[in-house]
């Protein structure tokens, strides 16, 4: 690790107008410090600022320090958010990291965390090695020529499926930018992660109300069963009347680039009965304009079959 000043502003003020690198639970920044991924001058530690609270009146709204822990606990969130959140990582770090630090995440792909290979992502035009190299753990949706690495957060898909909001704050005001557009594709420039522009700060993650997400899960599968990213995951939410399904939302992580909405399978299971055959004709959309590599191929039927598992965790046995 390079040395690196370190301040603590206690206003969002004083944040916005001191040039650094924000610091909050240090889950992700830290490790990246460490292994000279991220090399930041000044790092300004954020845990004072006032950007906690947890309002379920109407809707939900999460202060961005929020602990992922005390999201996942508290008994008016959504259960595909709490669910996604106590998926991931192991306790000790939920207990430290943030909403906003999580969504902002970087990637876990081996090639990026390790300086001594190219990476686009850290240089670009450098070039991508896991194209050709060790892919297991990669992307099949939303890749390019340049990255094929796959996004790491959890909630981030559960949030997408839900249609949340992020309130983003500058020198020069606030705006509001839904979650799914906030992600950008690797496409050329796989270096541009996101639309968080230099010196702008994530205050606050609004979900709209969404009485019938409360009938909503989020399965997935990986290696092993703690402490361990994603081979493929499912967030859904359903709303079901007389046995069939009026409305759905469903997006996949351990797949894509990005969280990854899947607009086809939704609009499959609307009006269809909650049934296995509805379920398997639905997810059999799931995959589609995937582009395997030389390992991960096996995600393709992976995706569908988690879509399926959620579906039918969700009906609680009474398809047919």
């Amino acid at each position: 690790m390079r040395p690196f000043d370190l301040t603590a502003p206690t206003t969002v003020e004083a944040a916005l107008a001191t040039p650094g690198t924000f610091l909050a639970g240090g889950t992700t920044l830290v490790d990246l410090m460490k292994l000279n991924v991220l090399t930041p001058p000044r790092v300004l530690d954020i845990n004072a600022l006032p950007l906690r609270g947890i309002d379920t009146g109407d809707g939900l709204r999460i202060g961005a320090l929020e602990r992922m822990s005390d999201i996942a606990a508290h008994p008016g969130v959504y259960p595909v958010i709490s669910r996604a959140l106590l998926l991931s990582a192991s306790q000790q770090l939920r207990n430290m990291a943030s909403i906003g630090g999580n969504l902002l995440q970087r990637t876990r792909c081996t090639y990026f965390r390790d300086v001594a290979t190219p990476c686009n992502k850290r240089h670009p035009g450098s070039g991508c090695p896991a194209i050709s190299g060790a892919n297991r753990m990669h992307a099949v949706l939303g890749t390019s020529d340049h990255c094929v690495a796959t996004h790491a957060s959890d909630v981030a898909v559960a949030l997408v499926a839900l249609d949340a909001e992020i309130r983003l704050a500058n020198e020069h005001g606030e705006r509001t930018v839904k979650l799914a557009d906030f992600y950008r594709l690797p496409g050329e420039t796989p270096e541009v992660e996101n639309d968080l522009r230099p010196g702008e700060l994530i205050t606050e993650v609004v979900v709209p109300r969404l009485d019938w997400a409360a009938r909503s899960t989020y399965v997935k599968v990986r290696d092993r069963q703690s402490y361990e990213f994603a081979l493929c995951s499912a967030a859904v939410a359903l709303d079901i009347r007389d046995s069939h399904i009026v409305d759905a939302r469903v997006a996949a992580g351990g797949v894509a680039t990005v969280p990854w909405r899947l607009p086809e399978v939704e609009a499959a299971l609307r009006g269809a009965p909650a049934t296995l055959a509805s379920f398997e004709a639905a997810a059999a959309l799931a995959a589609e304009g995937a582009k395997p590599l030389s390992m991960n191929g096996f995600k393709v039927s992976l995706l569908k079959r988690t879509v399926i598992r959620a579906l039918l965790e969700l009906t609680e046995g009474s398809h047919s």
